[in-house]
């Protein structure tokens, strides 16, 4: 199973130790809700702990695959959208995770992105408590 299916498969299952081994261990994770990236394997681990509880009804709608330009060095990455429908805090979410791979078929970059506004507000008042519950610095 390829990476992005596998990545997919995990948020679909829940299941946070599916993850390991699918993440470069310098990926950056590009959070709406937050100016800077979150840096490292383990960083984006933890986060995708305190996401898989926040959202709910979580599913996937579609999928779109090709390249796309990756970091700041401009070179081409195999890119793809995870297209999905959620809802936090009773607000209903629309969103895309881009996922762009490394040379060694590892997640390098990861973007959220979601709206409308109101839910990337429910979403940011989540996470952030999540992330304190776990003692999780930003």
């Amino acid at each position: 199973m390829k990476t992005v299916e596998q990545f997919r498969a995990a948020v679909e299952t829940r299941e946070l130790d599916a993850f390991a081994g699918l993440f470069s261990p310098d990926v950056r994770f590009f959070s709406p809700v937050k100016f800077t990236p979150f840096q490292g394997a383990q960083a984006v681990h933890a986060l995708l702990g305190v996401l898989l509880r926040t959202f709910e009804d979580f599913r996937y709608v579609g999928q779109l695959a090709g390249e796309a330009e990756i970091g700041t060095a401009g070179r081409s990455a195999e890119s793809h959208i995870l297209i999905f429908r959620a809802t936090v805090g009773g607000k209903q979410i629309h969103g895309l995770d881009l996922l762009q791979l490394g040379d060694d078929g590892l997640i390098e970059e990861f973007t959220v992105m979601v709206r409308p506004l109101s839910a990337v507000n429910a979403l940011s008042e989540a996470v952030l408590a999540g992330l304190a519950a776990d003692g999780i610095a930003l």
